[in-house]
């Protein structure tokens, strides 16, 4: 008797450890160092250097993935799709590189095969500076300053985190874009005279704005946006296709009401290069009218983007 109560306390166990080893960080992130650039210059590239970059892409992934960002648990199914590359253009010493880095986040979307992109942005050229050790490892704390690489992609965890639940409920990234003004505003009051991006007159792509734009009462409709469009408009396409179009399209009159706000808003027009090829396939078999209202959206916000609706008939 007392040996089945073992057997069964050991079984109890093993299923609880299981349980855990289950349980996994936010992110399922691939990440690429790209050092091209490097080899076709005389920037202090050598072949043996090439360890340094496998050790910059295992440190970063291990950044990303590895460590809890929130406090909520995921399964290992519930973990977010995204991709992280980092373009060096630049090396000045052996540990001091320069170049951009580019983020890609990915949503599934309900009762479907499909997968659709909910962020993809690259910075401009150089304005990722970072100072990269391969003995030192990538260190993260919001209210101080380790290093830019580290505080760079941490602010983007955080960003792609409010972008990610935004798409799930009204405002349920409010959170992490206050995460994002924290390291931010720590960046800046700390380093922010030494580092590209983190202030508003850096650039116009300034990392700086993504952050603005969505803690900025003044574009509160920006967040419903995402919720409009993905869980009430995407979520909803194998359900009720017409409904599911009206919450698109209310998708887009909040991005509108953003846009009359401030034009040229960086949310804004990165959200609809994003999605106007999406836009397009769903809303060309819709009725003429429903064209025709999209057509009137897009060609407001984005000009430049009408020539995608050049198969519509609404002149």
């Amino acid at each position: 008797m007392l040996s089945l109560i073992v057997k069964k306390l050991l079984w109890l166990l093993i299923l609880n450890l299981f349980l855990i080893s289950a349980r996994a960080q936010e992110f399922r992130c691939g990440v690429n160092i790209n050092y091209q650039k490097l080899q076709s210059t005389t920037q202090q590239y050598e072949t043996g250097d090439i360890k340094i970059f496998e050790t910059m892409k295992r440190d970063v992934e291990d950044f990303v993935n590895n460590r809890h960002w929130t406090n909520l648990e995921f399964e290992q199914v519930e973990r977010i799709d995204c991709s992280i590359t980092i373009v060096l253009s630049q090396r000045t010493t052996a540990t001091d590189f320069g170049g951009q880095i580019s983020v890609q986040l990915r949503r599934p979307v309900y009762n479907s095969n499909y997968t659709t992109g909910l962020f993809n942005y690259m910075e401009g050229s150089n304005d990722l500076l970072f100072s990269f050790n391969e003995s030192q490892p990538l260190e993260f704390d919001p209210n101080s300053f380790y290093d830019n690489l580290s505080s760079t992609l941490a602010y983007y965890c955080y960003i792609m985190l409010g972008l990610y639940f935004d798409s799930y409920g009204p405002n349920g990234g409010a959170p992490f874009f206050d995460m994002a003004q924290n390291i931010q505003q720590t960046v800046s009051s700390m380093a922010g005279s030494q580092y590209k991006g983190w202030r508003s007159g850096d650039s116009q792509k300034a990392r700086y704005w993504f952050m603005e734009n969505h803690t900025n009462s003044a574009y509160e409709a920006l967040h419903s946006v995402y919720y409009y469009y993905y869980r009430l408009g995407l979520d909803m396409m194998t359900k009720d296709q017409p409904q599911a179009r009206a919450n698109i399209m209310q998708a887009l009159k909040y991005l509108q009401q953003v846009h009359k706000k401030r034009s040229n808003l960086l949310s804004v027009t990165q959200f609809l290069d994003m999605k106007i090829d999406e836009i397009v396939s769903i809303f060309t078999p819709a009725p003429a009218e429903e064209q025709k209202e999209i057509y009137t959206i897009i060609k407001e916000i984005s000009p430049i983007n009408v020539t995608k609706l050049k198969d519509w008939n609404v002149k």
